[in-house]
């Protein structure tokens, strides 16, 4: 079977069927306009576009933050724009990681407690969640830092954090905005180092980013512009 067979018959997680987004700003603007995309289980996908082109509103729109104006957005076969906003909060702390270009991490609370944070709030149980945090911020070679705050780390430290935080809840989309915006290159390539492993290992992914060679960490790239897909390309 060629991985194009593959990719049609592997399920979808995301499915975005004609969706537009508008907004109301004193004048209208459409930043998402009669779009289409699929993101199927276990795929690793880029957007990249310009400045507006509506990337930032795709992942929004994705992760459960916002709802389009018109057509549909699905998660694991739910239609997003049919849920309450209680709903869609459940939805994102259960079935969604997000990954920050600004990390958002808890000045306050350790590395292990902002891999915890997300745990705390699915209720799990203290010994289970700290098993978890643990293990995780191994996985992304932070052993060693489990009791450090993010003013104690590197920007590139941080953002592990933020991956292994992300991963906390087993979500079964990662989405992951310009992860490697506010680190050198070097530390960049470890981070999509680090993603790319999630990948391998099952996850969905979907980053948004600026550079074309972070972009090429994925399976495709989806090139968007003026709210609409221009192209989609097969790495």
């Amino acid at each position: 079977m060629d991985v194009n067979t593959q990719r049609s018959a592997a399920e979808p997680v995301v499915v975005l069927d004609g969706v537009r987004k508008r907004y109301e700003m004193g004048t209208t603007v459409e930043a998402l306009a009669q779009v289409s995309l699929e993101l199927e289980r276990g795929s690793f996908t880029a957007v990249m576009g310009p400045s507006g082109s509506g990337k930032s509103t795709l992942l929004n729109l994705v992760g459960a933050l916002d709802t389009p104006t018109s057509g549909h957005v699905s998660l694991d076969g739910r239609d997003l724009g049919a849920t309450t906003e209680r709903e869609r909060a459940a939805i994102r702390g259960e079935r969604v990681g997000f990954v920050f270009q600004t990390f958002n991490l808890m000045p306050r609370l350790t590395a292990l407690e902002n891999v915890e944070l997300p745990l705390v709030f699915q209720e799990w149980g203290r010994a289970e969640r700290r098993e978890r945090a643990t293990d995780l911020l191994e996985s992304v070679g932070l052993g060693d830092r489990l009791d450090h705050r993010p003013a104690e780390l590197s920007g590139g430290q941080r953002q592990r954090v933020g991956i292994a935080r992300a991963l906390a809840p087993e979500p079964s989309l990662l989405l992951a905005d310009e992860p490697t915006g506010n680190v050198d290159t070097a530390t960049g390539d470890r981070i999509m180092g680090r993603l790319q492993a999630v990948h391998e290992a099952g996850r969905t992914i979907l980053l948004v980013t600026h550079e074309r060679r972070i972009a090429e960490y994925a399976d495709r790239i989806v090139h968007l512009r003026d709210g609409l897909i221009e192209e989609v390309e097969e790495l």
